[in-house]
């Protein structure tokens, strides 16, 4: 009988300790030798939003007309709604996903397809300390986006950087496409949703006059 109870005891004070452990694991990502490795398990991480900007809403010629799929991890997910701040280890991810159907039984629209590519944004001073807001820009996607590669090298600064510089609303983030990001922008537990009555938009119904 002692030693269940002993057992029992040691089981019970133990398990806070590994809960705590993978809370507060090591950064989201890998970053060795001047290349990223390719983050796995993100699909767990939260979801901020699919932003698409089709091609035939685009003469045709889109830059990013597929589906992306932008998920940040949870321990910077818990900074941003504590501080309204990306802190240093940001991580977030771009799942990128063909547009498939363009109808539904709901309707015409935007329907996603087949996941096509991977892409990541990276906010650290260690790793990249002369990158401007020391944030950094990976793509996974293979040759003809039917495969993704292990590992990543940052994109020049010229090619990402100057346009999240100029157009973001936050710290090179693009949060005004992300509502999750911006309604939750600092306000705590009201950043996770339900929370409160009034949605404070300007929405206006279709048809409305």
């Amino acid at each position: 009988m002692n030693t269940i109870k002993m057992l029992l005891l040691s089981t019970i004070t133990c398990a806070p300790l590994l809960f705590t452990g993978s809370v507060d694991a090591k950064q989201a990502y890998e970053f060795k030798n001047g290349e990223l490795t390719r983050p796995t398990g993100y699909r767990e991480w939260i979801y901020v939003g699919t932003p698409v900007t089709p091609n035939d809403m685009n003469n045709g010629k889109a830059a990013f007309p597929e589906h992306h799929n932008v998920y940040i991890d949870p321990k910077s997910w818990t900074h941003w709604k504590k501080t309204g701040k990306f802190r240093d280890g940001t991580i977030l991810i771009k799942e990128l996903v063909s547009v498939g159907s363009k109808a539904a039984v709901s309707g015409q629209g935007y329907f996603q397809g087949e996941y096509i590519g991977l892409e990541a944004t990276i906010k650290s001073k260690a790793d990249f300390p002369n990158e401007p807001g020391n944030w950094a820009y990976f793509s996974f996607s293979g040759e003809g986006h039917k495969t993704l590669t292990k590992t990543a090298k940052a994109f020049p600064s010229a090619a990402c950087n100057g346009c999240h510089l100029v157009s973001a609303a936050d710290d090179f983030v693009f949060t005004q496409y992300y509502p999750v990001l911006s309604a939750g922008k600092g306000t705590g537990k009201n950043a996770t949703g339900g929370h409160v009555d009034d949605l404070n938009n300007s929405y206006i119904e279709p048809g409305a006059k």
